[in-house]
């Protein structure tokens, strides 16, 4: 910006401002005399690219095209359901129908069988119990990773299945 750009020449683009290739000082007083800033947009080109603009005024806008941006991008929700190795089955249904409205919403679904004290020694429990969930699921969610078992956990992760599927 300003007296921080080091080439000898560049060419200046601007509202209302003849385009053209400058020398340094030109384009300072050019932009001087328009009560602006002069702002180099391309470095790389030959000779380098300046804008005659309000800084302030661009610096304002570009921030508030970030915001917009980043108010618009999509939140990942990821909702978790708990079972034991031994769930039965009303309660392996009653969580299947919470899983189901989850997904619906557009979160994604972390299952995960927690193994205490020596309930570990059933991991082919838990594995078969996630699987089985997976399954029935299968209109509503695709699996992202399959049953792993970590320290004391065996995880499943869904995601909702995409509308055009």
């Amino acid at each position: 910006m300003n007296q921080r750009i080091t080439a000898q020449e560049v060419r200046v683009v601007g509202e209302n401002i003849e385009s053209g290739v400058y020398s340094i000082e030109d384009a300072i007083q050019l932009a001087k005399d328009e009560g602006l800033d002069l702002v180099e947009i391309s470095a790389k080109a030959v000779p380098p690219v300046c804008k005659i603009i309000d800084y302030s005024k661009f610096k304002y806008e570009q921030k508030k095209k970030q915001k917009e941006i980043k108010s618009k991008a999509h939140k990942t929700v990821v909702k978790e359901i708990r079972f034991g190795p031994n769930t039965e089955e009303h309660d392996f249904n009653f969580k299947v129908k919470h899983a189901v409205n989850f997904l619906k919403d557009g979160a994604k679904v972390k299952a995960y069988v927690h193994f205490v004290g020596r309930t570990i020694v059933f991991k082919e429990r838990g594995e078969i119990l996630l699987l089985k969930f997976a399954q029935a699921l299968e209109d509503h969610a695709r699996v992202d990773q399959m049953p792993k078992l970590e320290g004391k956990r065996m995880f499943l992760f869904l995601s909702p299945k995409t509308k055009s599927s």
